[in-house]
């Protein structure tokens, strides 16, 4: 792929044999930083597992220390008190058919879905929509609860799903190139730390392959995964 000068010159910042600490990963991500809009920072992180493997897909949501820096817009498949819940916490769209006749009409403009367990049978039918979205609405990740208030209310606080792809790769948000350098490093630090929290049993070898942190427009920057464990470390200045 070809690229513009603007990610050359920061590529050529960039080691690409070197590890660093999470600290000075997320340092050099905004060093590099050249784009004139407030860039979004990324983890990507590829993972010793077989998603062919149901007991092996890592999934599920954790609530980043210091936020993502996007108010996500959520949608919620409810009715009755739950939809009325659902309003008053906030969320940008509230429906029960009505909601699900306009996904199936290729409305999309929601980043999260929520529903009520009641609404999963007429939910399920937009798998095709939703699922190659990350979409769908999954007990696992606390976006199928009757507690929609505090589901809607924990996602635009800042709360986020992650999922491996189909060969064990998980890309998650973790804040924006205007947030500190320790803001960063603790968002990074926590989804490295809840990946080993939801490790699967029947993993073996080598869980945390490779991790690299990257901004919208710049070049990755690798993750010395050994040191990663160390939370403590983003306390320390590089």
């Amino acid at each position: 792929m070809k690229h513009g000068k603007n990610y050359n010159n920061a590529s050529a910042q960039v080691n690409p044999e070197e590890f660093l600490s999470v600290i000075e990963a997320v340092s050099k991500v905004k060093t590099v930083s050249t784009a004139k809009f407030d860039e979004t920072v990324e983890l990507a992180c590829r993972l010793g597992v077989d998603p062919r493997k149901a007991e092996q897909i890592v999934r599920g949501t954790l609530s980043l220390p210091s936020g993502t820096g996007k108010t996500n817009r959520v949608a919620v498949f409810a009715s009755g008190e739950a939809a009325q819940a659902a309003r008053d916490a906030g969320a940008d769209h509230v429906g029960a058919e009505d909601l699900v006749a306009q996904v199936a009409g290729g409305f999309l403009d929601f980043d999260i879905a929520i529903a009520t367990p009641d609404m999963m049978g007429q939910v399920g039918g937009l798998g095709r929509v939703l699922g190659p979205r990350g979409l769908m609405p999954n007990p696992k990740t606390g976006t199928v609860t009757m507690d929609v208030a505090k589901a809607v209310g924990e996602f635009k606080g800042g709360r986020v799903e992650y999922r491996t792809d189909k060969v064990g790769n998980i890309h998650i948000r973790v804040g924006k190139v205007s947030f500190s350098r320790e803001d960063l490093a603790r968002n990074v630090q926590a989804v490295i730390d809840e990946l080993f929290r939801v490790k699967p049993a029947s993993s073996k070898g080598r869980y945390l392959i490779s991790a690299t942190v990257s901004s919208t427009m710049g070049p990755g920057v690798k993750i010395d995964t050994v040191r990663a464990r160390e939370s403590e470390e983003i306390l320390v200045s590089a």
